[in-house]
């Protein structure tokens, strides 16, 4: 590709190309739509980038992201407490959200186990998870994602929480295998809650 004249825009495109899903292509057009807009929409999304690393952590109970100690999920009484649904990654909440089927708690792993990747239990929110299983939780959803990575840690964690007596499932396996949640479509992803079998 091109050098360009100016270092501050190849340093963005640099920086935009390390976005995932984000090539060296879409990273110009994205830097020379930036150029052309005006200042204060510029501003407005440079301010928002910079909010959310100086404003937005883990919740301390699901690990998902908030603004707050503890997110609205964990805090609303109108949520059933009984049932918690394991994820891979914060976005996994809102895709199962967007459906409106799932009313309960939910526990973000934050990645799934892959030893050839060298990624192992200790490296995942196994542990807090564990934790958070007491006498009021009668459900587990194990909803990582139907790829081998996924069903792995979907076993380690139905392993570790069956001796606890707790119903440990996972949701149907309408999801594509060797897909991920967030490519799955609403009906599809209800469907597989609804239709959710026993580990």
């Amino acid at each position: 590709m091109a050098q360009h004249s100016s270092q501050a825009i190849a340093t963005l495109i640099d920086e935009l190309a390390r976005l995932p899903g984000v090539g060296k292509k879409t990273a110009q057009r994205f830097a020379f739509h930036l150029l052309r807009a005006p200042g204060e929409r510029v501003l407005a999304l440079s301010e928002a980038v910079r909010a959310i690393k100086e404003k937005v952590w883990h919740c301390s109970t699901c690990w998902n992201f908030t603004e707050s100690e503890i997110c609205e999920f964990c805090t609303d009484p109108r949520r059933d407490h009984s049932l918690i649904c394991v994820v891979e990654q914060p976005n996994d909440v809102l895709i199962i959200e967007k459906t409106g089927h799932f009313r309960g708690l939910y526990h973000i792993l934050h990645g799934s186990l892959s030893p050839m990747d060298g990624i192992h239990a200790e490296d995942l929110k196994i542990q807090e998870l564990v934790s958070r299983l007491n006498e009021s939780v009668r459900e587990v959803v194990i909803a990582t994602n139907p790829n081998i990575e996924g069903n792995v840690t979907a076993q380690y964690l139905a392993r570790l929480i069956k001796p606890l007596n707790i119903l440990v499932t996972r949701p149907a396996q309408g999801l594509p295998m060797g897909g991920d949640l967030e490519y799955a479509d609403d009906v599809t992803i209800s469907r597989a809650f609804e239709g959710r079998t026993e580990l």
